[in-house]
């Protein structure tokens, strides 16, 4: 404690039990602003003073550590009539004694406040001051203030008593700032679980139903909102756009600007003009709406539904696999430059056909990335082996054997990356179908 020239006093009786009246008060409140109210009127009935302030900071501060602007959260003051919190000192930069006190957590008691180096006027009738830091888990969380128009008005006695305050003034601030963490907490998981149910929105209810195909997707999202995204489009008659992507980043940045791609996408191939042109426009798109440090890896292919042709760009994402009926499988080639990077320049279209039993997957690199717990990865030749053992099986189970593999090799229920796949295979027309080729595509 630093008192500035203050005499010795004898001992003073105090009312105590005014201390555990507002003990008891504050324990059954859990607002912050009405603690602090209880804790000032507690104060000003044991010590006598003209102005009096209690402060609670935003955020609790090491002994030592800088203040900072925007310090004050709460308080609660009189006699200070004339005093606009964002114009005092020590309320937006941490001046005058409270700051002191705040940033060195001792306590000090000014018997004439015009010697103390570190006070600033506040009141013009002010003449000594008491302040007490407020501590908790070692660290100050706000300061008790008095003032009065006496010169030496407080005693050590009164020091004794105020930090006696300021124990319970810790108490009941940490359990009211516990409880609004809980429901913010509480919020903020409401407004994720919506967000989640938007973003799910956004992805297909089912899969498109095509003779001659069986096609299946599925996404996994690490928080309850994620980067990743599937889509299927009905462009025409016979024609299915599919695309896969995978959004830099994760949660709420991540789910905006996958909403954004998806849109950006949808109205580009919606056009119906050549693949590499969709995806330079998607890129345009997207980079007047991001910053430099955001991107977008996708593969992006049209099904001609007719001809079993899958034309696809893919723009600096995982390699599509392809699962021949034969059981052989190989890599298609991979792309160029993420959308949204800078360079970026859509890659000529590539072709591939899928013939009676061939299984074309997409996925993103939470599928191949996923590792067990020596950080050994699924890997491609993993999922490839899934694939072979699985192709004969319908879409969607191909799609759960890799889910379960894949978990099985982790480990873990959850995985540490969002989880999105999807396949397409070519299925034989059944034999008494009176029409031999495709019909029209229809999506849920």
């Amino acid at each position: 404690m630093r008192v500035t020239e203050s005499p010795a006093r004898g001992p003073t009786d105090v009312p105590y039990h005014l201390l555990v009246e507002i003990s008891d008060r504050i324990s059954r409140t859990v607002d912050l602003h009405d603690v602090v109210q209880h804790l000032l009127e507690g104060v000003r009935a044991v010590v006598e003073c003209d102005a009096a302030g209690i402060f609670v900071l935003n955020r609790p501060l090491s002994v030592g550590s800088s203040a900072g602007a925007d310090l004050i959260g709460a308080m609660a003051t009189v006699g200070f009539e004339h005093m606009l919190p964002g114009q005092d000192p020590m309320l937006r930069s941490g001046k005058g004694i409270v700051g002191h006190v705040i940033r060195t957590g001792e306590i000090v008691v000014a018997p004439d406040v015009r010697d103390d180096p570190h006070y600033v006027e506040g009141r013009v009738d002010t003449r000594s001051e008491i302040a007490i830091p407020i501590v908790a888990n070692g660290q100050v969380i706000g300061a008790l203030n008095l003032e009065s128009n006496r010169p030496d008005a407080f005693s050590d006695a009164d020091a004794e008593l105020l930090r006696a305050f300021a124990i319970a003034a810790a108490i009941g601030i940490e359990k009211a700032r516990l409880h609004q963490e809980v429901v913010e907490k509480h919020l903020i998981d409401q407004q994720l679980r919506i967000a989640g149910e938007v973003q799910a929105g956004l992805l297909p209810a089912g899969p498109p139903r095509i003779p001659g195909y069986d096609i299946a997707g599925l996404n996994i999202p690490t928080w309850d909102i994620g980067g990743d995204y599937f889509d299927y489009l009905t462009l025409a008659p016979d024609r299915l756009g599919v695309v896969v992507a995978d959004v830099s980043g994760k949660g709420v940045p991540a789910a905006l600007l996958m909403a954004t791609f998806r849109a950006a996408l949808r109205s580009e191939a919606r056009r119906l003009r050549p693949i590499p042109d969709v995806m330079t426009d998607v890129h345009r798109t997207l980079t007047d709406s991001m910053d430099d440090s955001r991107y977008v890896t996708a593969v992006y292919g049209e099904l001609d539904a007719l001809t079993g042709t899958f034309s696809y760009v893919n723009c600096g994402h995982n390699p599509p696999l392809m699962i021949q009926a034969d059981g052989v499988w190989r890599r298609l080639p991979t792309g160029g430059r993420a959308i949204g990077m800078f360079g970026f320049e859509a890659m000529p279209a590539a072709h591939v056909t899928l013939r009676d039993g061939d299984v074309l997957v997409l996925y993103t690199d939470g599928v191949v990335e996923a590792a067990d717990p020596e950080s050994i990865e699924f890997g491609e030749s993993r999922i490839a082996k899934v694939l072979a053992e699985s192709a004969w099986l319908p879409a969607q189970d191909i799609v759960d054997a890799l889910v379960h593999t894949t978990r099985a090799h982790t480990g873990c229920e959850h995985f540490e990356d969002d989880f999105t796949v999807v396949v397409v295979k070519k299925v034989p027309l059944p034999p008494d179908s009176s029409c031999p080729q495709p019909r029209s595509i229809r999506t849920p």
